[in-house]
This record gives C-alpha cells, sequence and structure tokens, in this order.
C-alpha cells in the first residue's frame, strides 16, 4: 500500500496507555509524547503508573511501569477512563492493562517479547497473540525489539544500549499514528544526550524507525488527527502539579522579597519539589537535604526565626516525624508552610500511589490544641497558586501553613498558562522595627484583625524576645504556668487560625443551585467529579458541585451552602475523612463514597454513583433531581 493509501482520521480526544518493564522508559516515552502533544496545542491530562519497587523482577507483573495521556481538541480535566489505544511492550504490560483498553480499541504489542518465558513471567497459561483471546481489540503485531537492533546494527553498540532504545521505537510508531512532528524530541535528545553522541545516535536512529515504520508498513491503514484546543490567550507550557508547587515557591519568594530556604528529606512522591528547587539557586533559593525529616522541619523553623520564606517537603510518614516540631512552630508563630505531597498508606504503603489520606493527620495531629490553616490544589496548575496561597497565609497570620497535594497531582501534567508577574499577589512582610508598649518589645503583641505577633529578626536593636515551646504570657512571652493565661492564649491562637476565613475566598457553587444533590470533594478529585457532574447535566438530571481548596478554616459560605441541599455526597480517596469534619462542624448527613486502591476516581464511577443516588428513592431515571 502506498502513502496516498492512508486515511486521516479527525477525533476531538484520544486516550493512550503505554505500558512496558520498568526498565523499558515508559515514563520517558509518556512525557515526550506528552510534551510534543502540548506543543501542538492540545489540551491534555495525564497519569504516570509505576511500582514502588526500585527494581521488581524484569518481565513480572509486579514491575510493569505505564504512562497514560488522554489530549483533546476541547477543555479535559481527567486522564480518561479507559484508553482507546494501548501500547504493551511484553506480556506482563498486557496482562495489566488490557482491562483499560476499550473494545475495539488499538493495541499494538511488542510482539518479539512473547517469549515462552517471558509469558510463563506474565503468568499467561497460552499465548494471548495467538489463542484469540485479543478478538476483540484491533491487535498488531509489531517486532519492536528486532527492528531497533535492525535499526542500530551498524553502530556496533552494548546490547543494553540497544534494549534501551526500543522506547523510542515506540515513541516514534505513536508520533506517527496520532499526527505529531519528531521536532520536538529530537531536539529534547540532541540535549540530554549532548556528551553521549553513540547514545544520542542510537535513540534517533530508533525514533525515526519507529516513525517511518508507521509510514511504510501496510498494516498501519488510518492515522489520526487531533486539532488544537481554544484556550484563552497567553503562553502556556506543559506542568506537573511538582512542577507548579516548585515554581509557586520560587514565584513567593519573589514576590515576599525573601530568601526561599526549602529543607527536605527525600521521599516519594515528593522528592521532585526539591530537586526541582534546586535549579534556582540563581533565584535567591536555598535547598538543604536534611539527614531525616525533624532535622528539616526543625532547621526550616530556624529559616522562618532568620526571617526566610521557609518551607518543608515531605509525604504521610514525613509528616508524622514533623508533627512535634509543627506543633512547636504553632506554639512559637512563626511563619512556614509544610508541604504534604499524599500517598498511600499506612506506613511505607504503596508510595507511588495515590491517596487523600493525610487529612486528619493534617488536621489534628499534634499534641495539644495546635490547629494549623490547611489549603490544597485541585489541579496540576494549580499547584502553583495554591502555594503561593499558603505562604500568603503563613506569612499574614504568623502561623504554620499545610498544603496538600497527593501522588496524582503530583506526577499528573496539564498544559499551564504562565502568569504575567503583575497577577501574583503582593506577599511583602512586614518586619518589627522598633519597641511597640511604652519603649519595650512585647513579642505577643497583636494585630487587632488579623491576631498575628510581630515578626522580629535576630539582631534588630531593642527587639530581643524570647522564644520556645512553653506556654507564653499573653503579649510578654514570659513563661507562664498560670492556669487562666493558658486558657487564654490556647483559644487565642485558634481565633487566629478561624479569622484566616475572613480573607480567603468564598465557597463557589457549580451546576444547579436549585437542585437537591450536592458533590463537595477537595483536592486532586476535582475533575472526575466536574466530569461525572456535567455528563448527568447534560443527560437531564440537576445536580451540583462545590470543590474545597481551603479546609481550615472552611469558608464562611460553606455552611449556608450545605443546608440549601437535601443530600450531600462527599467522594474522596480514603476512607471518609472530610465527611467526618463537615458532619461535625455543620451537623449535615453528608454521605461518603470512598475507594482506597491507589488511584484516583474515574468519572464513570462517579458517574455511576450519583446516578444511583438521583434515582434512588422510585426507581426511575426521572427522579427527583430531572428537569421538568
Amino acid at each position: 500500500m502506498s502513502k496516498r493509501d492512508i486515511r486521516i482520521v479527525e477525533l476531538p480526544e484520544v486516550t493512550v496507555r503505554i505500558a512496558g518493564d520498568s526498565g523499558d522508559g515508559m515514563q520517558l516515552t509518556g512525557s515526550q509524547f506528552t510534551s510534543t502533544t502540548a506543543l501542538v496545542g492540545n489540551d491534555l491530562s495525564t497519569l504516570p503508573d509505576f511500582p514502588a519497587e526500585i527494581r521488581a523482577p524484569a518481565g513480572t507483573t509486579y514491575g510493569v511501569s505505564a504512562f497514560q495521556i488522554r489530549f483533546a481538541s476541547s477543555d479535559i480535566l481527567t486522564p480518561g477512563d479507559e484508553s482507546d489505544a494501548l501500547v504493551a511492550m511484553n506480556p506482563a504490560a498486557l496482562k495489566t492493562n488490557l482491562a483499560r483498553l476499550r473494545k475495539g480499541g488499538i493495541l499494538i504489542v511488542n510482539e518479539d517479547a512473547f517469549s515462552e518465558r517471558d509469558l510463563q513471567l506474565a503468568g499467561y497459561r497460552s499465548n494471548p497473540l495467538e489463542d484469540g483471546s485479543l478478538a476483540e481489540y484491533e491487535l498488531y503485531r509489531v517486532p519492536v525489539t528486532r527492528l531497533t537492533e535492525e535499526a542500530l546494527k551498524e553502530l556496533n553498540l552494548p546490547f543494553k544500549i540497544v534494549e534501551r532504545s526500543k522506547n523510542m521505537f515506540a515513541l516514534g510508531l505513536l508520533l506517527w499514528l496520532y499526527d505529531r512532528p519528531m521536532d520536538h524530541t529530537v531536539r529534547w535528545l540532541e540535549q540530554r544526550f549532548a556528551k553521549q553522541p553513540d547514545v544520542l545516535e542510537a535513540n534517533l536512529r530508533a525514533l525515526r524507525a519507529g516513525y517511518h515504520y508507521g509510514d511504510t508498513v501496510e498494516a498501519f491503514t488510518t492515522r489520526f488527527r487531533i486539532g488544537p484546543a481554544k484556550l484563552p490567550p497567553g503562553t502556556y507550557r506543559n506542568i506537573t502539579g511538582n512542577q507548579a508547587t516548585a515554581l509557586g515557591l520560587v514565584a513567593a519568594s519573589y514576590r515576599a522579597g525573601l530568601e526561599l530556604f526549602y529543607g527536605s528529606y527525600p521521599i516519594t512522591p515528593a522528592s521532585d519539589i526539591l530537586h526541582e528547587l534546586a535549579r534556582y539557586k540563581n533565584f535567591r533559593i536555598f535547598t538543604f537535604q536534611a539527614e531525616d525529616e525533624i532535622a528539616a522541619v526543625t532547621a526550616v523553623i530556624g529559616a522562618a526565626y532568620g526571617g526566610k520564606l521557609a518551607v518543608t517537603g515531605t509525604s504521610g510518614p514525613g509528616l508524622a516525624l514533623k508533627t512535634e516540631a509543627i506543633g512547636l512552630g504553632v506554639m512559637l508563630e512563626l511563619p512556614f508552610v509544610v508541604l504534604d505531597i499524599q500517598r498511600a498508606g499506612p506506613s511505607t504503603g504503596m508510595p507511588t500511589k495515590t491517596e487523600q489520606a493525610d487529612l486528619l493527620q493534617a488536621m489534628f495531629g499534634r499534641n495539644g490544641e495546635a490547629p494549623v490553616p490547611i489549603v490544597a490544589p485541585a489541579t496540576p496548575g494549580e499547584c502553583f497558586w495554591m502555594v503561593l496561597e499558603a505562604c500568603r497565609i503563613a506569612l499574614t497570620y504568623m502561623t504554620p501553613v499545610l498544603y496538600l497535594s497527593d501522588g496524582y497531582l503530583a506526577n499528573g501534567s496539564e498544559p499551564w498558562r504562565i502568569p504575567e508577574p503583575e497577577e501574583l499577589p503582593d506577599l511583602r512582610p512586614r518586619f518589627a522595627q522598633e519597641p511597640n508598649r511604652d519603649g519595650r518589645f512585647l513579642p505577643y503583641v497583636r494585630d487587632p484583625k488579623t491576631l498575628a505577633r510581630p515578626w522580629a529578626l535576630p539582631g534588630t536593636p531593642g527587639l530581643m524576645h524570647r522564644i520556645g515551646g512553653l506556654e507564653k504570657q499573653h503579649e510578654t512571652g514570659n513563661v507562664s504556668y498560670d492556669p487562666d493565661n493558658h486558657d487564654f492564649m490556647v483559644r487565642l491562637r485558634a481565633e487566629k487560625i478561624e479569622r484566616i476565613a475572613e480573607s480567603i475566598p468564598p465557597a463557589e457553587l457549580e451546576g444547579d443551585p436549585d437542585a437537591s444533590l450536592l458533590v463537595l470533594g477537595w483536592g486532586s478529585t476535582y475533575g472526575a467529579i466536574k466530569t461525572a457532574v456535567e455528563r448527568l447535566r447534560q443527560r437531564g438530571y440537576k445536580l451540583a458541585q462545590v470543590h474545597l481548596r481551603y479546609l481550615n478554616p472552611f469558608p464562611q459560605n460553606l455552611g449556608e451552602i450545605l443546608q440549601r441541599f437535601g443530600r450531600i455526597i462527599v467522594p474522596e480517596i480514603n476512607l471518609g475523612q472530610l465527611v467526618r469534619l463537615i458532619r461535625d462542624r455543620y451537623l449535615v448527613p453528608a454521605e461518603g463514597y470512598n475507594r482506597v486502591r491507589g488511584l484516583p476516581f474515574t468519572a464513570s464511577e462517579l458517574e455511576a454513583k450519583l446516578l444511583e443516588a438521583l434515582t434512588q428513592g422510585n426507581g426511575s431515571p426521572g427522579g427527583r433531581n430531572i428537569h421538568g
């Protein structure tokens, strides 16, 4: 068949999943395909899905690494429920990912990897390429390994380099299949392997071999084209949640006029923030890899005392270790931000899988009465803005602030409009410069509006004061065991946190304000909830959605909103943490919908749950929330 016979099919959106052994470079392949897709102008959402083991046995289902991307010519909010195309580099990848491919979808397999040994490692009793079990899919058997070796044979490279290049063959084929240019990937390879010319040449040859294989082999008769999305004007880049968090901190440092000190101990999935920030030392960003979590957070407390924009980052088990020091921060009333990039627990749990189960730890995980503000972004791009907001609250109210992201947001990506500098909030703090009461400096005299105490830098003449974890006497800061003073100070610190509600935006109600069903969510569930709600509204059902970015304190109008709805469903990737807080605070019969599988919700499962709720009671789709 000649190239003229290749059919071009225009599609509104596509979901592609690529899977292989964790040493096959699937995350790299997916991220490069994502970068090219972003340059083409599609809206996109990604879901990296990889094991925690450093190296599970090759060829087993335990070591499968996958990357899913959904891209579209319109606005999308999730990485897709099931894929339209799956690339499986070995039997284990096929076995663990086939259920995510829709019936009739495109299935590309590396047939060279389906040896008897690999089939046994994956647990297959017969070869699925030959036993008819894949008949429901559009199957393409591609000899990826052999074709890669053929493309590189003149280079006489070590086997390991040749083996590692086959992911570029798969990427080249995908770029051809979905009508993406190779230029961006070529430039990226030239930069990455500039000092390794042999490796560069191998990757370039494999990439081009994959692309031209699709262009010439008769098996592929169709290419797919997805037009650019209509996004608001501006300059865009593809960004993950962790990248957005790091850039948000750099921006916060700039707008606060303070040097940023980031102290952290490496932990998945928060480590990327430390890596990313280390690249920006020319912007007065100081990164400190501590020997453990306690050293990291206490160094940050010292940095805050010294007048830095102080931030520490971790994940669930690390947050537990930082608990005592965060309580010290509450007592000292010093401003710093604690990033908790949540993962599946308890203990080590499933470190590379996502979960929302640290909310109660963030809310109550300290001894004594030690409230801290909690914020949570809803999308990867929103991580930029919410970490700025965390810094604003910390600097304004002189308090530690907890920022709850999660593994899904951290590793997932989307197009993000780069803001103009003037769009960023002014975060400049006011340092105490002189005595504040009859020639004396009282370190706990408070701003009448925010109840924040003054931030006095050590060494400022005349502002010598006492700090520590012992209870403070009101205003003077002297150590006090007076019972009434302790009661007063505990209530005063709690009131300071509650007053933050006066400076945060009201909760936004989306959907139908006159519906009887409200879906209440927080964090990374936003995209799945929004998609499910909109699908049902398009089918004629009435329902509404509120998504919380502020979890302590809650927005001032939240109670009024909740009272307007007869039924409230709270989907969470935990066993019901926000729903407990909502019931306790507002005395409303909110219902939880909870899953803890280490995976984000799909829009389809939420749609089914909400549809069940909408039709419950009368057994008909024309339930109480339907139009008319």
